[in-house]
């Protein structure tokens, strides 16, 4: 199945197809130095939206166990850092000092590691074995397995239900969305809230930001969306923060159960108002987004033609999904980006899937001296800017993609 008939959230029949980016290899499928000459699997990548909530998705296709071995890790960036510090004062104060805190994707511990640190009872629950190691290291308890209806149970039985239940980044990864809020509904306290952290579609389209769809990333999420996904399971949306400096515009959402008599705060219409003033829920919006889109393509193109007429040296900085989706559909290969770097060592030695591009180590910023970097992990590009002054002071200038190609120098 490469499309969607029915809606993930809301079950709506026949989501919009806008944006058919071709055929793609899962982003995060990096491929060895003796796999070069193979044929990568890949599938269609089409994204649609649903015109009755605004859920922009694309069909669920990767095989089941995929996610058992996994290379992201937001502990990479201090942006992340500072911000799951953050977040878990926010966590501790409404799990009352004893609740039980569980993070359904956890990763490598960063939030929960953050929570006990402020004395909170925490279980990580994560499919990837190699990244929960990580976590142990960290003093991060994890239950490894994917979440569904009898993870749910099981943890509920040997740890209790949960206070709260909090996912980052993780619940646009989950094909399945009702069956994980029936999981969420038996690990969930009567008294308790599921907190939800993803990227916000609205500011997809108002940014350009087609990059972050992807085979792993199959939603992108309105507010409205989750609001129709709650009534599913007699929940509703009663606090939602603004996040605009986590992937290229998230949003924080607080569900709790109907039977708690939890008002809305009023940022909650606020959101939503935005949504319907800003056509989520009608096809110009898409066609519009996909114009614009294209023409990016064109003009980045162009811009690294002229760049590389020039004799320069073009590298890649960040080796992530999002920008996998971003060169595949753009047609930007090793003919333009001479390596990639990254900070993530998992990826180093590696190659980027569908373009085949060598990923190295930062400090070959150094070692190999490109002239220009273009900026893949460009959501983390006021980090990235400040910890290349030697990059800079040698005449070095950043190439961003998005919102629109732009060059920056010191």
């Amino acid at each position: 199945m490469d499309r969607l008939t029915t809606c993930r959230t809301c079950l709506a029949p026949d989501p919009y197809l806008f944006l058919p980016l071709g055929d793609h290899a899962p982003a995060q499928m990096l491929i060895k130095p003796e796999d070069l000459e193979r044929a990568q699997p890949s599938f269609p990548l089409n994204a649609q939206v649903c015109l009755e909530c605004g859920l922009v998705e694309v069909a669920d296709q990767i095989p089941a166990d995929f996610f058992r071995h996994y290379l992201y890790v937001p502990s990479g960036a201090a942006t992340m850092q500072s911000h799951f510090r953050e977040f878990a004062g926010v966590l501790a104060q409404h799990a009352g000092g004893t609740g039980l805190i569980v993070d359904i994707g956890c990763n490598d511990g960063l939030l929960l590691a953050a929570c006990n640190a402020l004395g909170c009872k925490t279980l990580g629950i994560d499919p990837a074995a190699n990244i929960a190691e990580i976590a142990n290291g960290r003093g991060v308890n994890v239950h490894v397995a994917y979440f569904h209806p009898e993870t749910a149970a099981k943890v509920a039985a040997e740890h209790g239900k949960a206070r709260i239940i909090v996912t980052t980044n993780t619940f646009n990864h989950i094909g399945d969305l009702h069956n994980f809020m029936r999981g969420i509904d038996i690990l969930l306290a009567d008294d308790g809230m599921f907190v939800i952290e993803v990227p916000r579609a609205k500011e997809l389209i108002d940014h350009n930001e087609f990059d972050n769809v992807y085979h792993e990333h199959v939603s992108e999420f309105s507010l409205l969306s989750l609001v129709k996904l709650g009534e599913f399971f007699d929940m509703d949306v009663t606090d939602v923060h603004r996040l605009p400096n986590i992937h290229g515009g998230s949003m924080r959402v607080f569900l709790t159960r109907n039977a708690a008599g939890a008002e809305r705060t009023p940022i909650v219409q606020e959101m939503l108002d935005e949504e319907a003033a800003g056509g989520m829920l009608e096809a110009s919006t898409y066609q519009a987004l996909v114009e614009r889109v294209d023409q990016i393509g064109a003009e980045l193109r162009q811009m690294l033609s002229d760049l590389k007429a020039q004799g320069l040296k073009i590298a890649g900085y960040g080796a992530s999904a999002r920008g996998n989706t971003l060169i595949t559909y753009f047609g930007i290969g090793p003919q333009y980006l001479d390596f990639l770097v990254d900070k993530n060592v998992l990826k180093h030695g590696l190659y980027s899937p569908n373009t085949r591009i060598p990923i190295k180590p930062v400090e070959a910023i150094e070692t190999d001296k490109p002239d220009i970097l273009f900026v893949l992990a460009w959501n983390f590009f006021d980090e990235i800017y400040a910890q290349q002054n030697a990059f800079l002071e040698r005449g070095g200038k950043f190439v961003l993609p998005l919102p629109k190609p732009t060059l920056v120098g010191a």
